[in-house]
Protein backbone atom coordinates (compact mmCIF):
# COMPACT_ATOMS: atom_id res chain seq x y z
CA UNK A 1 0.00 0.00 0.00
CA UNK A 2 2.77 2.52 1.10
CA UNK A 3 4.79 1.47 -1.66
CA UNK A 4 2.77 2.36 -4.77
CA UNK A 5 2.67 5.69 -5.72
CA UNK A 6 -0.56 7.09 -6.65
CA UNK A 7 -0.59 8.79 -10.34
CA UNK A 8 -0.06 12.74 -10.45
CA UNK A 9 -3.29 14.20 -12.37
CA UNK A 10 -4.37 17.65 -12.47
CA UNK A 11 -6.80 17.60 -9.56
CA UNK A 12 -3.92 16.43 -6.76
CA UNK A 13 -1.02 17.80 -8.18
CA UNK A 14 -2.16 21.27 -6.20
CA UNK A 15 -1.40 18.78 -2.73
CA UNK A 16 2.27 18.35 -4.47
CA UNK A 17 3.10 21.71 -5.19
CA UNK A 18 1.69 22.86 -1.94
CA UNK A 19 4.16 20.53 0.12
CA UNK A 20 7.20 21.61 -1.96
CA UNK A 21 5.89 25.28 -1.05
CA UNK A 22 5.22 24.88 2.21
CA UNK A 23 8.92 23.41 2.83
CA UNK A 24 10.78 25.93 0.91
CA UNK A 25 9.00 28.78 3.15
CA UNK A 26 8.85 27.59 5.96
CA UNK A 27 10.60 30.91 7.60
CA UNK A 28 8.40 33.35 5.64
CA UNK A 29 5.18 31.49 6.29
CA UNK A 30 5.59 31.20 9.97
CA UNK A 31 6.21 35.06 9.55
CA UNK A 32 3.17 35.60 7.85
CA UNK A 33 1.25 33.41 10.77
CA UNK A 34 2.48 35.70 13.25
CA UNK A 35 2.05 38.75 11.67
CA UNK A 36 -1.76 37.83 11.47
CA UNK A 37 -1.95 36.03 14.36
CA UNK A 38 -0.88 39.70 16.20
CA UNK A 39 -3.14 41.71 13.95
CA UNK A 40 -6.47 39.21 14.53
CA UNK A 41 -5.73 36.54 16.63
CA UNK A 42 -8.24 33.77 15.82
CA UNK A 43 -11.06 36.48 14.80
CA UNK A 44 -10.56 36.16 11.45
CA UNK A 45 -10.73 32.09 11.59
CA UNK A 46 -7.08 30.06 9.82
CA UNK A 47 -5.51 31.58 7.04
CA UNK A 48 -5.50 29.47 4.26
CA UNK A 49 -3.67 29.23 0.23
CA UNK A 50 -6.70 28.70 -1.78
CA UNK A 51 -4.97 28.02 -5.37
CA UNK A 52 -7.98 29.15 -7.19
CA UNK A 53 -8.19 31.07 -9.95
CA UNK A 54 -4.43 32.19 -8.97
CA UNK A 55 -2.89 31.14 -5.46
CA UNK A 56 -4.09 33.45 -3.20
CA UNK A 57 -4.52 34.38 1.19
CA UNK A 58 -7.26 33.95 2.19
CA UNK A 59 -9.30 33.46 5.81
CA UNK A 60 -11.22 30.04 6.66
CA UNK A 61 -13.43 31.79 9.40
CA UNK A 62 -13.63 28.70 12.08
CA UNK A 63 -17.86 28.70 11.11
CA UNK A 64 -17.38 28.07 7.38
CA UNK A 65 -15.52 25.36 8.59
CA UNK A 66 -17.93 23.13 10.34
CA UNK A 67 -20.26 23.85 8.04
CA UNK A 68 -18.07 21.98 5.46
CA UNK A 69 -17.31 19.46 8.59
CA UNK A 70 -21.49 19.03 8.51
CA UNK A 71 -21.59 18.45 4.80
CA UNK A 72 -18.88 15.71 4.76
CA UNK A 73 -19.99 13.83 7.67
CA UNK A 74 -17.49 14.81 10.19
CA UNK A 75 -14.80 13.62 8.46
CA UNK A 76 -12.80 17.25 9.61
CA UNK A 77 -13.02 16.71 12.73
CA UNK A 78 -9.87 15.98 13.33
CA UNK A 79 -8.93 19.10 11.80
CA UNK A 80 -11.12 21.02 13.63
CA UNK A 81 -9.04 19.25 16.53
CA UNK A 82 -5.68 20.52 15.70
CA UNK A 83 -6.78 24.33 14.73
CA UNK A 84 -8.62 25.19 18.04
CA UNK A 85 -5.75 23.31 19.90
CA UNK A 86 -2.85 24.60 17.80
CA UNK A 87 0.28 26.86 20.27
CA UNK A 88 0.59 30.09 17.71
CA UNK A 89 3.78 30.57 19.73
CA UNK A 90 5.54 27.56 18.16
CA UNK A 91 3.61 25.91 15.46
CA UNK A 92 1.72 26.88 11.88
CA UNK A 93 -1.18 26.00 11.23
CA UNK A 94 -2.72 27.09 7.59
CA UNK A 95 -5.10 25.58 5.41
CA UNK A 96 -4.83 24.54 1.81
CA UNK A 97 -7.59 24.80 -0.18
CA UNK A 98 -7.75 23.56 -4.27
CA UNK A 99 -9.85 21.50 -6.66
CA UNK A 100 -12.69 21.37 -4.31
CA UNK A 101 -10.31 19.59 -1.09
CA UNK A 102 -8.77 21.08 1.56
CA UNK A 103 -5.12 19.95 2.97
CA UNK A 104 -4.40 20.81 6.56
CA UNK A 105 -1.04 22.70 6.46
CA UNK A 106 1.26 22.29 10.00
CA UNK A 107 4.72 22.73 10.96
CA UNK A 108 6.79 24.04 13.99
CA UNK A 109 9.68 26.24 12.15
CA UNK A 110 12.83 25.90 13.25
CA UNK A 111 12.82 29.53 15.14
CA UNK A 112 9.51 29.98 16.66
CA UNK A 113 7.17 32.36 14.34
CA UNK A 114 7.97 35.49 16.82
CA UNK A 115 11.34 34.93 15.91
CA UNK A 116 10.85 34.27 12.22
CA UNK A 117 8.68 37.42 11.96
CA UNK A 118 11.34 39.54 13.55
CA UNK A 119 13.91 38.10 11.49
CA UNK A 120 12.17 38.44 8.30
CA UNK A 121 12.10 41.80 8.73
CA UNK A 122 8.85 42.51 6.68
CA UNK A 123 5.17 43.16 7.42
CA UNK A 124 2.26 40.97 6.73
CA UNK A 125 1.55 43.09 3.53
CA UNK A 126 4.99 42.45 2.44
CA UNK A 127 4.83 38.98 3.23
CA UNK A 128 1.80 38.34 0.98
CA UNK A 129 2.99 39.77 -2.01
CA UNK A 130 6.34 38.22 -1.05
CA UNK A 131 4.88 34.66 -0.87
CA UNK A 132 1.98 35.05 -3.17
CA UNK A 133 4.47 35.43 -5.62
CA UNK A 134 6.77 32.77 -5.05
CA UNK A 135 3.94 30.51 -5.00
CA UNK A 136 2.56 31.76 -8.52
CA UNK A 137 6.39 31.20 -9.75
CA UNK A 138 6.87 27.85 -8.43
CA UNK A 139 3.50 26.82 -10.44
CA UNK A 140 4.33 28.50 -13.68
CA UNK A 141 7.74 26.29 -13.47
CA UNK A 142 5.80 23.27 -12.95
Amino acid sequence: MFSIPQPETEDNKWRRQLDKFVKNNQPELAALFWGLWLENGNSQGTIGIDFQPTPHFVYCPQSEIEKLNDRVENRLQEILGIIDNHKPETEVVMIGIGKGEIKLIQFAPKSSPEACFHEIGKDVDGLLDLLEQRLIEQISDR
